[in-house]
């Protein structure tokens, strides 16, 4: 279905300072095809709830002649629909037609008239690849990179001269909408709207731009499930006999992830030595440094999977880190199945171990001390963390989880005093 809407264009200033451009934008299959209605109007003389001309001398007959025009519009796209062409057409091509058969005069002008071209440094795809080529990790490059083929698969006629001067908050909509069809996940859908809204500033804090589309958008998200397992369920996963002995090595990673503070996986597998009982290196996703303390179970697991020039020798079979990632991936599906867990992945046991945590009593502070992430930016500039308190955390945890050693105190309930008998 074909829609047509009254749009003053506040995003450029008619040359001679005259107002906006009053469009009729033409929606079709969620593209938009803009109509220009030669009116120019001020932010003030137009009533966008309404849909009309106030406070303008000739409001009467401007509205008059908009609504004949708009009907004249709508007249012939019901005829296209009618004929069953509509559904073979984009929006643009309507527009153009619409402008053929109402004002020929006017298609014949737009002909002749040769339309200036969009300069090509200025374009989003520019600005996309500029932003991704100041990130040195390949897998940021990646996203972003995924982000563009998206819109470009949105926008496919206009994505190699769309600016950002072309995006607006009916145009962001519009975007999430169109990967509403193949991502239903909100959180997912902003991922890539966190990485358009990153361009889009970029552009605008290298002052190549004045336009913020962003502003007054709002990225929807919605709350994830928990990923962590109970201590028992960790236990079982820790202690399984793996039906294969290729599927051992997954199992413990998995264990070497929990018993290092659930590092990141590319992190562990970045890892080059252990220098004075601790592994110390820079967070790929943070660029933040970390120190954590080798506890003798992991010490263990490291020694038995020792590499060569690396600290562990997963990589050593695998081209790159993502390769093996792939293979270990199908390794732990394998587990779980075996385990009959719903899902099973170096992921949950980051969270896993700060919910352990938690419940044996961690403070929160030592625990997001331990993930790395800061409670206060302004107030971590000025404190010093005690690495040993993260130190005595993972180890009480480790005690906990592999052992069965609590640490807690009992609760010991007071008891009332005894009634005096009457």
């Amino acid at each position: 279905m074909v829609r047509t809407k009254f749009y003053l264009d506040t995003r450029k200033v008619i040359k001679g300072g005259q107002g906006f451009s009053l469009r009729l934008n033409i929606t079709h299959n969620r593209k938009i095809a803009s109509y220009p209605l030669g009116v120019n109007l001020t932010g003030e003389q137009w009533d966008d709830v309404k849909n009309e001309v106030v406070n303008h001398p000739n409001a009467r007959a401007l509205n008059l002649m908009l609504a004949s025009k708009k009907a004249s519009i709508d007249r012939e796209i019901l005829r296209l629909e009618e004929d069953g062409r509509v559904a073979d057409m984009t929006a643009t091509q309507i527009r153009d037609h619409v402008l053929l058969v109402v004002e020929p005069d006017k298609a014949k002008k737009e002909e002749k008239v040769e339309q200036p071209k969009k300069k090509v440094e200025n374009t989003l795809k520019v600005f996309f690849e500029k932003f991704g080529a100041t990130h040195s990790n390949k897998r940021t490059q990646e996203l972003y990179a995924c982000t563009w083929r998206r819109i470009a698969a949105h926008v496919p006629d206009e994505a190699e001269t769309l600016t950002i001067e072309d995006i607006d908050l009916d145009w962001l909509h519009e975007f999430d909408l169109f990967m509403e069809l193949t991502a239903p996940s909100a959180n997912s859908r902003a991922i890539h709207m966190r990485n358009l809204r990153a361009v889009c500033n970029y552009a605008y804090n290298n002052r190549k731009t004045d336009w913020q589309p962003f502003r007054g958008y709002s990225i929807a998200t919605e709350a994830t499930r928990k990923r962590n397992f109970d201590v028992a369920t960790l236990r079982r996963i820790f202690n399984h006999e793996c039906a294969e002995e290729w599927q051992v090595k997954y199992r413990d990673f998995l264990r070497l992830t929990f018993m290092l503070v659930g590092i990141n996986a590319a992190d562990l597998c970045s890892l080059r030595e252990v220098r004075g009982g601790r592994v110390e290196y820079i967070r790929a996703k943070t660029h933040k440094p970390y120190s954590i303390k080798v506890e003798a179970e992991a010490r263990e697991l490291l020694d038995r999977y020792a590499g060569g020039t690396m600290l562990l020798n997963y990589l050593d079979r695998y081209k790159n880190y993502r390769s093996f990632y792939m293979n270990m991936c199908n390794g732990l599906k394998e587990i779980r199945d075996q385990l009959g867990l719903e899902e099973l992945t170096t992921y949950w046991m980051r969270h896993s171990w700060a919910t352990i945590a938690y419940e044996i009593d961690i403070p929160v502070d030592t625990i997001a001390q331990a993930l790395g992430h800061g409670c206060n930016r302004v107030t971590d500039i000025y404190i010093e963390r005690d690495v040993r308190k993260v130190d005595d955390a993972n180890r009480k945890v480790l005690d906990y989880v592999l052992h069965g050693i609590d640490y807690r105190v009992p609760v010991v309930k007071k008891r009332g005093r005894p009634r005096k008998e009457a």
